[in-house]
């Protein structure tokens, strides 16, 4: 497969994320109104073992905690709207895997205008092609693996257990083990960083 060509959609082949749903009843008793894999999965372009998978969105803050309605029926984008959160799994397989079967604009246009966006604000690539930047401020949280948190300047392992506070930067996310690793991502709008161009 050609990486400078788009390629069609393909079907996930990623683990199923349970997601749990709780809510009211008519009495206003808390219940669970939902418990199965979330449906809400998409393959990076070209790659079905490279896996997004969309557990919960908001549209406001404070959230509105009334709607009955799935807020992840809409597509799957990069960034949370304006004023929004997004909390998802992504399975990272290893690179070596994945990296020379696509290229880095058809791997984010793949997640809508905010991954189109967030890869035209990030001018140098050369470090991993999937640098980028979102306006928002996200807090990846590694459930198992490793995975390495690539900046413009430095890197650090993380491992199962270890969090990281992204705060508007760019980054990319760099797999050089073996076995695919899974992060728990959640993402809240945020004011852009002064001096820098967004990515929204």
């Amino acid at each position: 497969m050609a990486a400078g060509k788009p390629t069609r959609a393909l079907k996930p082949r990623v683990q199923k994320i349970r997601r749990i749903v709780t809510g009211h009843d008519a009495k206003g008793r808390s219940v669970i109104l939902s418990d199965k894999p979330s449906p809400h999965v998409v393959a990076l372009q070209g790659v079905p073992t490279f896996g997004v998978t969309d557990i919960w969105k908001t549209h406001s803050t404070p959230a509105d905690n009334n709607n009955p309605k799935d807020p992840c029926s809409s597509n799957v984008a990069l960034a949370p709207s304006a004023n929004g959160s997004v909390v998802r799994v992504v399975e990272f397989p290893p690179d070596k895997v994945w990296m020379k079967k696509i290229s880095r604009k058809h791997a984010f246009t793949s997640l809508g205008k905010s991954g189109s966006a967030a890869i035209s604000s990030v001018a140098d690539a050369s470090r991993h092609m999937m640098m980028h930047r979102t306006q928002s401020i996200d807090y990846a949280i590694v459930l198992k693996g490793e995975i390495w948190a690539l900046m413009d300047k430095g890197e650090t392992k993380m491992r199962a257990g270890d969090i990281l506070v992204q705060r508007g930067t760019s980054h990319a996310w760099a797999n050089r083990s073996n076995k695919p690793c899974f992060v728990v991502f959640v993402l809240i709008d945020a004011k852009p960083v002064k001096g820098i161009k967004g990515g929204h």
